[in-house]
């Protein structure tokens, strides 16, 4: 499994990103047969092949929407009342109507081994990330535009998804 460097990952990122994404759209609006199939598989082979532990760029680089779940959930967890933990961790996005992390990296990532402290109890966005063996692909490439940036993982799909778009 292959360790993420984050500034080869930076450069990498920026120099694909435009092609990728033209590549995503183009999977958006003409879905080859098998898609679903090939972005299960892409997802195995990625998750073989990326070390989230020794990246964490999500949570130091984005935040998760926390939902009333999520809320009672961590707040549960941290034996705390929802009000408390919304009053001390997270900002309410009036635009979106989102509950979001005040500060970032995650106030929650331990920074030295970029692990959740909240793990057990994360918010579900946290979970699913980067969503990319999601049921119906299609709703979910906009999610790997935004993604390209930010995650090797979503990278390294979008490479296996070439590789496998190009094979049929």
């Amino acid at each position: 499994m292959e360790k993420v460097n984050l500034q080869s990952f930076a450069i990498q990122s920026k120099k694909k990103r435009k092609g990728y994404k033209a590549f995503i759209t183009k999977l958006e609006n003409h879905p080859p047969n098998g898609l679903d199939r090939m972005i299960v598989e892409a997802d195995q082979q990625t998750w073989k092949q990326i070390d989230c532990l020794s990246c964490a760029n999500c949570c130091k680089k984005m935040t998760p929407t926390f939902t009333p779940k999520d809320i009672k959930r961590a707040s549960d967890f941290l034996h705390i009342q929802p009000k408390e933990f919304k009053e001390k961790w997270l900002i309410y996005e009036k635009k979106d109507k989102d509950w979001v992390n005040i500060s970032q990296p995650c106030q929650f990532l331990d920074l030295k081994t970029n692990m959740c402290t909240i793990y057990e109890a994360r918010p579900a966005d946290c979970a699913g990330f980067p969503h990319l063996a999601k049921k119906k692909a299609v709703d979910y490439m906009h999610v790997h535009k935004q993604n390209l940036e930010y995650c090797p993982a979503t990278l390294k799909f979008i490479e296996l998804m070439k590789e496998k778009v190009k094979e049929k």
